[in-house]
């Protein structure tokens, strides 16, 4: 079998078990958001923080719960580090430098879970999994939370209240990741992924010496890192290590748990909106997008001049040969048009074009599915935008779901999508032209001004994933990534949560003959340019200057 079939097949076999679970998950996710039973956990919980989760929020309480949640996350985690030195399963690791503490905390409390430090060099055992993990889940849950009040402004009509915050986290975590995460766990042990608290012993032989590994919990860590997308690594070479991902099933597998909730969210919506088919719509445009970047991807990564690639079957320099280009491929794009982050090969390495796509779907707000519950409400905000544009070619006020697209609509429709193109710009301008951030650069030329690019397009965009060959590790990239991280992450969530509030408002406007019909081909369509165009217009001249350039030098 060629290694461009088996990249197809492997393909065909996960859209299949990707349509397999769309149903059932998506039906199970609107039961658990529109149920109003609690479990016996769940109330514990409740009691425990001291909330009320009959209590209906309008849109300022509801963000005043994401914010006060996160900034407690962002401290605890912060100060876990700073104590690392002094804590019990440290296996003798240093307390993280200020710096470097501030970067991972906020890090993996925005679901970013961007590293600039090495994972079994660094990090102990309960930071590991007291910290980070627990992040992971919570973090994700928050996503999830922010995406049905949204939804919930879409369905409600002349009520501000979108929910209860408290409940919707706890749900998502309770009913949705921890059962799921368990499952998976138990499969990723079965393929040969390490669970364990083990210390620092010698394995092997390397280069006539031996290497130090330390166990860890990593199974279970791996799990809710792909099913959330978050992205952060026990190891430093992420899932491209052996001990997260051993066999070319396990990759597999693990792109699936990185689509899984994305892919399957949509229905939760159509569901909750009384309309199957506007999921549908949403789904249809989430995936023409992904199998696109997937098919340019393999076209970029397969199909090259010289006999080095022509004998290799593919550029293969820096990706796992167990894995091969195809499933490369598919993973970098599913980790980069989600927030995941997560990476079994090494981006720098690809082609020029090649690292180009990974940075593309990015910019386009990873929206294609999306990170868990943020590709949804980055998806519903395009939606909006596509509705107003067709609005004024044919001269109407634009609808969506019964609900009028009017300019305090549009306005944070606009705010939500400008915010973080600006912040990845900006930051990428200023690193280049000061002398010190500079100096991180491995490579000279269009390479190391992508290096730059991507760091921050990474940061901003809640992703997590690195470029490779930048040194991440000084003050100024952990201070000002994260910086990035944590307005790319929570300012939007404000003009999301406003704009639900405002739409929940509304009273529902009946369909006409003229009302654009959004769960039909011909809006499928519509999104799909919109999103490009607008992404292409913000992004051309850096995307020129980096990625553009190499690939066709």
């Amino acid at each position: 079998m060629g290694p461009v079939l088996a990249g197809v097949l492997q393909l065909l076999a996960l859209v299949a078990a990707l349509a397999l679970a769309h149903k059932p998950l998506g039906t199970y996710m609107a039961k658990v958001y529109s149920s109003d039973k609690h479990l016996r956990v769940e109330k514990w919980i409740y009691k425990g923080i001291g909330a009320d989760p009959d209590t209906e929020m309008r849109w300022p309480a509801y963000l005043r719960g994401v914010l006060g949640f996160s900034l407690v996350g962002v401290l605890f985690l912060y100060a876990l580090q700073r104590l690392q030195g002094v804590l019990p399963g440290s296996l003798g690791f240093a307390s993280i430098d200020p710096d470097q503490a501030f970067n991972t905390a906020v890090s993996f409390v925005t679901n970013t879970n961007w590293q600039s430090y090495y994972g079994e060099q660094a990090m102990g055992h309960v930071v590991q999994t007291a910290g980070l993990a627990v992040q992971n889940f919570v973090s994700a849950a928050v996503g999830i939370a922010v995406a049905v009040a949204l939804v919930r402004g879409f369905a409600r009509s002349r009520t501000g209240e979108l929910g209860n915050f408290w409940a919707d986290l706890v749900r998502g975590v309770v009913r949705i990741l921890v059962p799921l995460a368990f499952v998976a766990a138990i499969v990723l042990v079965a393929c040969g992924i390490i669970q364990n608290f083990s210390g620092i012993h010698e394995v092997g032989q390397f280069m006539g010496g031996t290497q130090q590994w330390n166990g860890g919990a990593v199974a279970s860590q791996e799990a809710i890192k792909e099913i959330g997308t978050n992205g952060g690594g026990y190891f430093n070479a992420n899932s491209a290590h052996p001990f997260e991902n051993p066999t070319p099933f396990s990759n597999l597998f693990e792109i699936f748990l990185i689509l899984l909730i994305p892919f399957s969210i949509t229905r939760t919506f159509g569901l909750m909106v009384g309309s199957v088919k506007q999921g549908y719509a949403i789904l249809a445009t989430m995936a023409t997008i992904w199998l696109g970047f997937v098919a340019l991807m393999m076209w970029t990564e397969f199909s090259h001049h010289g006999p080095a690639f022509e004998l290799a079957n593919g550029a293969l320099e820096g990706k796992e040969v167990r894995f091969g280009v195809g499933s490369s491929s598919i993973f970098a794009v599913s980790t980069t048009l989600t927030s995941t982050g997560a990476v079994d090969s090494f981006h720098s390495s690809f082609t020029g074009l090649g690292g180009g796509i990974t940075m593309l779907g990015m910019m386009l707000g990873e929206i294609a599915p999306g990170g868990v519950g943020s590709g949804l409400y980055g998806m519903l905000i395009m939606a909006i935008i596509a509705v107003f544009i067709a609005g004024l070619m044919v001269g109407r006020t634009p609808e969506y779901l019964g609900k009028k697209v009017g300019s305090r609509e549009i306005k944070l429709a606009a705010c939500y999508i400008l915010i973080t193109p600006a912040l990845v710009l900006v930051f990428t301008a200023f690193a280049m032209a000061l002398p010190t951030p500079a100096n991180s650069m491995t490579n000279s030329g269009a390479h190391g001004f992508s290096e730059i690019l991507y760091a921050y397009t990474s940061g901003a965009n809640n992703n997590g994933s690195a470029f490779a060959g930048l040194n991440a590790d000084t003050q100024w990239f952990n201070t000002t990534i994260g910086l990035a991280m944590l307005l790319g992450r929570f300012l939007p969530m404000v003009f999301v949560l406003a704009l639900a509030g405002s739409l929940a408002e509304q009273k529902p406007v009946p369909a006409t003959a003229g009302t654009l019909r959004t769960d039909k081909p011909l809006y499928t369509g519509l999104l799909v340019g919109t999103i490009i165009i607008i992404t292409g217009l913000t992004y051309f001249p850096a995307l020129a200057l980096g990625p553009l350039a190499e690939g066709l030098a």
